[in-house]
């Protein structure tokens, strides 16, 4: 089978060195994506934290401060699985800010990769987003992180409703509303709807950014995504509080 490559073109309203610290840096990606370590050299670490213990490692292929950033796997993967490398190419634009340019390879063709191509295509487009609001809203402030992950069976079609009741909304609101999400459990959340599409949810709230993924077709999973900005949070606690609420979420979806 050939390789599959995906592709994104991100314009930024920030500097190329703004945009290098967020995007090369382990303070900086966890402004946006998850939690990392980054030994900033060729051949250094990359360590990303999804939470709930689950961490994956690799290696830096590519440092040009300023302008390349690109890591891979440690080692081949095993027979039949893709070598997912990722590179970041960082790009002044003509009259101001900067162009992003994102590649994931080691993909492979074929049907039984689809799902798997398409979820990582939502999740990035997903990552980007909240790398252009923390840019745009809360550029230089330091993050603290809430990441929770679970998985229940059937459809995110079906799942979706629950979620939403479990929210404390009637169905899924529309980018620019403003909206309060009421969860059992976790703090309520009032902001801004910024994120309204089949697999995600978000909301901008004063200090924060905030998503829940629901994703899958044939088993279903569920994220949460929290980053608040410049405040003492204690991230521990709030990852417990949304990992209990999606296993309530994951409990209800099997009933």
């Amino acid at each position: 089978m050939t390789e599959r490559r995906l592709e994104k073109h991100v314009e930024l309203d920030a500097t190329p060195d703004e945009v290098w610290q967020a995007i090369a840096t382990g303070p900086g990606i966890a402004t946006w994506f998850v939690p990392h370590e980054v030994e900033p050299r060729p051949g250094g670490t990359v360590e990303q934290d999804y939470g709930g213990g689950f961490t994956t490692r690799g290696r830096v292929s590519a440092w040009e401060p300023g302008r390349r950033f690109a890591y891979g796997a440690f080692a081949e993967p095993e027979d039949g699985r893709p070598n997912y490398a990722y590179e970041f190419l960082v790009e002044g634009r003509d009259g101001g800010g900067t162009v992003l340019r994102f590649v994931q390879s080691g993909f492979l063709d074929g049907a039984d990769w689809d799902d798997e191509y398409d979820s990582f295509d939502a999740g990035w487009s997903l990552f980007f987003v909240n790398l252009r609001g923390y840019l745009r809203h809360f550029a230089g402030l330091p993050v603290r992180n809430a990441v929770a992950m679970s998985y229940t069976a059937g459809s995110a079609r079906d799942i979706w409703p629950v979620v939403h009741r479990a929210l404390g909304l009637t169905g899924h609101p529309a980018v620019g509303q403003a909206i309060t999400l009421t969860p059992d459990g976790p703090a309520p959340i009032t902001g801004v709807v910024d994120v309204a599409d089949e697999e995600f949810l978000g909301v901008r709230s004063e200090h924060g950014l905030h998503r829940i993924g629901v994703e899958g077709e044939d088993g279903c999973g569920l994220s949460a995504y929290h980053y608040v900005y410049g405040r003492p949070v204690d991230s521990a606690a709030l990852t417990a509080d949304w990992q209990r609420w999606l296993e309530k979420i994951t409990e209800e979806g099997k009933s």
